[in-house]
């Protein structure tokens, strides 16, 4: 007989607590709440850079923060803490997914993976030939990888706004198109905005992915193990001279697709612990100590029912979609847009990023879908139209995060990566703009 008391015998309170945060779960992986979280950082960070308020913004960002022990210290300022360390945790999200999409996923079969590829290819050629068509001069040029890249969370959350009439096929080619612009993007910022390199940073690098490496052969499946290893290599690039972050895309794309191997598979250990516990007087009795190995061996086995490198990605998207990003957008989106001084080019580098999100994505990625489909190279997937193709060229063009990270990178003058950063602001909010409107007319029209 079940004593278990059911959903309605509980008390009123239990019952609403259990509801609410049940849909508060939900919530936290519907791509569309985690965009409107980031637009709301972004527009809070705007109104505090243009209140009467706004010196305090740039105070706060630059308060000193100092991680050390005793007389060993490495002080730096909040702003560098967003965007050198917290931001390692956003790239080491997007290595995952590109690990497990190569692995399983829309990249792991060449016919699937040819059509985003060169749609994605076009969605950044195109861009950087119209932003460098503006501007010509060595300064300002060092900005044309500015707007090549897709924002994937404002992209993915822009699309769900659409609704379910949206067809799978469309969705999965924004996610493969966004992925491989991320590919690109590191690969850019890798070879065009690193500096100067120390063989030092590499030795201490490779000791950290060779500790991480190590640690998964012996077969050590528990997180809190590989903060170490991390840590070295985001130590090991800050000292080569490539830029830190990049750490967390290493750490993703060596993080297993495959579960680690156990004595005994999973689903047997679940199996046998549940009956060893409903068996077992320790239960009654509730004795901590003759339940601590059988609740050990539970959790292993939880733990290990899903590969590392989906378990790892889907623990820490809330934190990354609800804390990583929108902390980012808060420290960077504040430009002041009375302060800046759009004259010595400043203009062009603004008009240059914004018109190359808003019509060079999109003519990229609709024009190279094209070419790829009438040269035979591919097919367009079922359900995906060339309406569809349109949609996804214009949400491609929602370049925000990651647009303004290369911003960051690319300028040194604070004029030109405070043009650039408004460039990017107002051509994502047109092109996310443009889309939600040509999506509702795909919508009626299917």
């Amino acid at each position: 007989m079940n004593d278990r008391p059911s959903f309605d015998d509980l008390p009123k309170a239990q019952r609403l607590a259990e509801q609410a945060l049940s849909t508060f779960h939900r919530y936290l992986h519907v791509e569309a709440v985690s965009g409107a979280v980031l637009l709301v950082a972004a527009a809070a960070a705007l109104i505090w850079a243009n209140s009467p308020f706004a010196h305090s913004y740039h105070a706060f960002w630059n308060l000193p923060l100092t991680i050390g022990v005793g007389e060993y210290g490495f002080s730096r300022s909040l702003h560098f803490w967003v965007n050198d360390a917290l931001m390692t945790v956003f790239f080491l999200v997007v290595g995952m997914e590109i690990r497990r999409e190569v692995h399983e996923g829309a990249l792991s079969r060449l016919d699937q993976a040819i059509l985003p590829l060169v749609a994605a290819t076009g969605g950044v050629i195109v861009p950087a030939l119209i932003y460098l068509s503006l501007n010509s001069d060595p300064a300002r040029a060092q900005g044309w990888a500015v707007p090549t890249a897709t924002d994937i969370a404002f992209a993915v959350g822009v699309l769900a706004l659409l609704g379910r009439k949206i067809p799978v096929n469309v969705r999965v080619f924004l996610l493969a198109l966004a992925i491989i612009d991320d590919i690109i993007a590191v690969l850019i910022i890798a070879l065009f905005y690193t500096a100067s390199l120390q063989p030092s940073g590499f030795i201490i690098a490779s000791i950290g992915v060779l500790a991480a490496l190590g640690f998964q052969r012996i077969g050590i499946g528990s997180a809190p193990f590989y903060v170490l290893p991390g840590s070295l290599v985001w130590i090991g690039f800050t000292v080569a001279g490539i830029h830190p972050t990049l750490a967390g895309v290493v750490l993703g794309l060596i993080t297993p697709a495959r579960t680690i191997r156990m004595r005994e598979p999973p689903l047997e250990v679940v199996s046998r612990v549940l009956k060893q516990l409903r068996s077992s007087d320790a239960v009654k009795a509730r004795d901590p100590h003759l339940l601590e190995q059988p609740l050990r061996d539970l959790r292993v086995a939880h733990r290990e029912l899903m590969p590392p490198v989906s378990r790892v990605q889907m623990a820490m998207h809330p934190w990354v979609a609800y804390g990583v990003m929108p902390i980012f957008a808060l420290a960077n989106a504040g430009v002041s847009l009375t302060g800046t001084d759009l004259s010595a080019g400043g203009h062009l580098v603004m008009m240059g990023t914004a018109l190359a999100l808003v019509a060079g994505k999109p003519l990229g990625v609709v024009g190279a879908t094209w070419v790829a489909v009438r040269m035979g190279w591919c097919r367009l997937a079922p359900g995906v139209s060339w309406g569809g193709v349109c949609l996804v060229g214009l949400l491609a063009g929602i370049g925000f995060t990651m647009s303004i990270f290369i911003s960051m990178l690319a300028f040194s003058d604070e004029g030109l990566l405070r043009a650039a950063k408004l460039g990017v602001l107002f051509g994502s909010l047109v092109a996310a703009t443009l889309g939600l409107g040509w999506g509702a007319t795909y919508v009626r029209r299917q």
